[in-house]
Formats: structure tokens, C-alpha cells, sequence
């Protein structure tokens, strides 16, 4: 029987004075804790998303995958700081601090917020929607517990992001 662990955000947000859109995921997931950055989940297609909708081929590399996200105005962090959680599972999610998203949005020109699926955009609605003045839209999760959804299913959901 697995328990619950209490878990602290290992990551500091990714964002810089000119980013436009700010991404958020829940928490990160036992592969992206130890990858080191965010979405680091082989089977997790945030990145085989983003390489459709901007048209470009990125390695493994974080440093490639950092410099892609703020050349492109794209800010990225998770709505929980600290959890207790069973795995990587979002469903075991209980215990919540919130993350501090006011230096995001004091130090970037954030002008629209997307969530990374259901959890983000409850947790962001229930602690930091009233704080940051913005609306989020939902996007379905790119996880791979997330099965219901082809990548062409998220593709013509996210490609609102290159708008912005």
C-alpha cells in the first residue's frame, strides 16, 4: 500500500519581463522531479505538443527546452507548491499550499493564463484566480494518464497558445 508523501516544489517558475502566456500544470510528477524541469515525463506530451504547434524538433536537453519556452514569451510553472501526494497521481493530491504566482505576474507581461488540465485550472480557480485578476482557460492534460486524448485531440486544443 503506497502513502501519501509531503512534497515540496523542486522547480523555480520559468518565465522572464517579456513573457505573454503563462502555463500552469498541478505539481510535478515523480519523473519530472528527477528529470529536473518541467514536464519531464517521457511519455508526458507537452513537448511533442509544443514542437507540432510551433513547428520545430527539440532534444531532451533543458537547456534547449528552457531557451525554447522564453524565446517564445512562454511562462511556465505548476499551481501547487507543496502537496501531500501517492506518486505522481493527481488524484492523491491533498494537503495543498498553493504556489505564489504574484512574481510571475508583478516581473512578466503575462496577458493570458492556460492550465494543463482539470487539477491546475480547479486548484488556480479555488486559491489563485481572485489574487492574480486573471481568467484561465483549460486545456486538456498532456499527461499520459490523460488517455482519452489523442495528440491530434490536443493539438487543436492547444494550438490557441500560439496566438499569444
Amino acid at each position: 500500500m503506497c502513502k501519501h508523501q509531503t512534497i515540496t516544489h523542486p522547480l523555480k517558475p520559468l518565465f522572464q519581463a517579456d513573457s505573454k502566456i503563462l502555463i500552469l500544470g498541478s505539481f510535478p510528477s515523480v519523473k519530472t522531479r528527477e528529470y529536473g524541469f518541467f514536464y519531464g515525463h517521457p511519455q508526458n506530451r507537452f513537448w511533442p505538443l509544443l514542437e507540432r504547434i510551433f513547428n520545430v524538433k527539440l532534444s531532451i536537453d533543458i537547456e534547449e527546452r528552457r531557451a525554447f519556452l522564453l524565446k517564445h514569451n512562454i511562462a511556465v510553472y505548476d499551481v501547487i507548491y507543496q502537496c501531500d501526494i501517492i506518486g505522481s497521481s493527481d488524484a492523491s493530491i491533498q494537503n495543498v499550499i498553493p504556489s505564489d504566482l504574484s512574481r510571475i505576474f508583478n516581473e512578466a507581461d503575462i496577458k493570458k493564463v492556460f492550465c494543463n488540465g482539470g487539477t491546475s485550472y480547479r486548484f488556480y480557480k479555488k486559491y489563485q484566480e481572485k489574487k492574480t485578476g486573471f481568467k484561465a482557460i483549460q486545456l486538456p492534460s498532456t499527461s499520459p494518464a490523460n488517455a482519452r486524448y489523442s495528440i491530434d485531440d490536443l493539438y487543436s486544443q492547444w494550438k490557441i497558445i500560439s496566438k499569444y
